[in-house]
């Protein structure tokens, strides 16, 4: 995966649109917790919901420093044209709260790519880890569906 094919289209439109303080902002991607450590970025399919035990919807990445901003990045590997995905982030602070700042719902084509923010940081509050859902709701569609996640936080 080539992160700057990620990160290029979204540096140019910033460039574009005449954001000069943002041009200067410095974005890291964050750890996804429990992945490998080699890449940032996490590759899963949507799989049935479970009456007992862990679904595969949720991704978290772990905030290791203070940072002003934060920005969600998805991107669809396979896609079903019918299917419709719940698509949620979270912001997760030390204090046990969180603020939810994606809720969507998308039939994204494959192999299209968004970004959710810059979404800031808030005031008072610590930020401990940043929280990607996408599941499969009630339809039956988007079983199998495939993706990649990952987040940034940026000074």
């Amino acid at each position: 995966m080539n992160l700057s094919a990620l990160l290029l289209p979204a540096t140019a439109s910033f460039l574009l649109s005449g954001g000069a303080a943002l041009a200067t902002e410095r974005c890291t991607f964050l750890q996804p917790i429990g992945g490998n450590g080699t890449t940032p970025i996490v590759s899963k399919q949507v799989g049935r919901g479970k009456l007992l035990g862990k679904t595969n919807w949720n991704t978290d990445f772990i905030v290791n420093q203070p940072y002003s901003s934060f920005k969600f990045f998805f991107t669809a590997n396979s896609s079903d044209a019918g299917a419709k995905y719940p698509v949620s982030g979270f912001m997760k602070f030390s204090d046990g709260s969180n603020l939810q700042v994606i809720n969507e719902v998308m039939s994204p084509p494959i192999g299209t790519g968004r970004m959710f923010g810059p979404f800031p940081a808030v005031p008072g509050k610590q930020a401990s880890q940043m929280n990607f859902k996408v599941g499969a709701s009630d339809d039956p569609n988007a079983l199998g569906f495939s993706y990649r996640v990952s987040v940034q936080g940026c000074l």
